[in-house]
């Protein structure tokens, strides 16, 4: 497989990724995505604040992880590998099939998605058309996005494995209810949500193609999310970023570390630039006092009852 995998040439630990260097790429990939991770919200029993859809990254790229196959007998996973370019769809009874990953329109990868699955005797029962996009073409109709640099896929994966690696270290600091550190194939990115406990206001929804309800269970109660996204038209290259629901009063004023980052006031959220850490002394350390500072606003302002839900300082990992 060495003529498909981008091995060759790996990337360093925190490699540089500029949007204009694969938005195409990007945009096809985040509708592939989306086939996938729609499968997974029609398979995966219900579970607090939608975290039964979320993919999680592995040591090839991301996965649904084991889901059941409808049949009650078998469970199947399917898995992006972004080291030899395709996707596997693995049966608990030994079978698989397999999709490459290549330069191929959403509407071509659909069909070959379905192919593989029924060939398993799986289905994907989705509602094919994308979500929180601005426009949505059906999955069958789309042939706009058709574009997949396997160099750049490779690249954003290794990048997000060094986020979920640090993003992990920082949950590890709390004691209270957290989620995993898990990829939203949605808005395409990488999350981790810490909760105080108390019940939210009712979210006013308003995500474009998303029905509100999703967002009324997704924030359902107060939170403070860090996370990574990709980047977008207003964002030249990845991010990692942080919120609070409700916002406290106070928290777009609150200074946050390391240096470079700060509170977007369109966005309405904190923003640390992934270039600024790229180029940091030690990348590690300049997210965990990006995540650390984020959340130490969101806690003080809010009200948290942090003696119950902090861990000790000299006990983080």
């Amino acid at each position: 497989m060495t003529d498909v995998r981008y091995a060759e040439a790996a990337p360093a630990r925190w490699p540089a990724l500029p949007l204009d260097s694969w938005a195409d790429t990007l945009a096809t990939l985040h509708m592939w995505a989306q086939i996938v991770g729609k499968t997974r919200l029609s398979h995966a029993p219900m579970v607090n604040h939608w975290w039964q859809v979320a993919l999680y990254l592995t040591p090839r790229g991301l996965t649904t992880s084991a889901m059941p196959g409808g049949d009650g007998v078998r469970t199947f996973s399917v898995d992006f590998d972004f080291i030899d370019h395709r996707l596997d769809v693995c049966s608990s009874d030994g079978r698989g099939a397999s999709v490459p990953l290549a330069a191929q329109s959403v509407s071509a990868f659909y069909a070959a998605y379905l192919a593989a699955l029924e060939s398993l005797g799986l289905e994907a029962r989705i509602r094919p058309v994308p979500v929180e996009t601005a426009v949505a073409i059906p999955f069958a109709d789309d042939r706009e996005h058709a574009s997949y640099d396997p160099r750049a896929a490779h690249t954003w994966w290794v990048i997000l494995s060094e986020a979920h690696r640090v993003l992990e270290r920082f949950r590890g600091r709390f004691l209270g209810k957290s989620s995993p550190t898990h990829f939203f194939w949605g808005s395409f990115d990488l999350a981790q949500t810490r909760f105080s406990g108390r019940r939210a206001p009712k979210h006013g929804g308003g995500v474009p193609n998303c029905p509100d309800y999703v967002m009324v269970e997704a924030y359902s109660h107060e939170c403070a999310s860090v996370g990574l996204w990709a980047g977008s038209p207003g964002m030249p290259g990845p991010a990692f970023y942080a919120y609070a629901y409700p916002e406290p009063a106070g928290y777009a004023a609150r200074s946050v570390r390391p240096g470079g980052a700060g509170y977007d006031g369109a966005m309405r959220e904190m923003i640390l630039p992934y270039d600024v850490v790229r180029r940091a002394a030690s990348p590690d350390d300049a997210i965990l006092d990006f995540a650390q500072s984020a959340y130490d606003a969101a806690a003080e302002l809010g009200k948290w009852d942090r003696a119950a839900l902090d861990r000790p300082p000299h006990e983080w990992p």
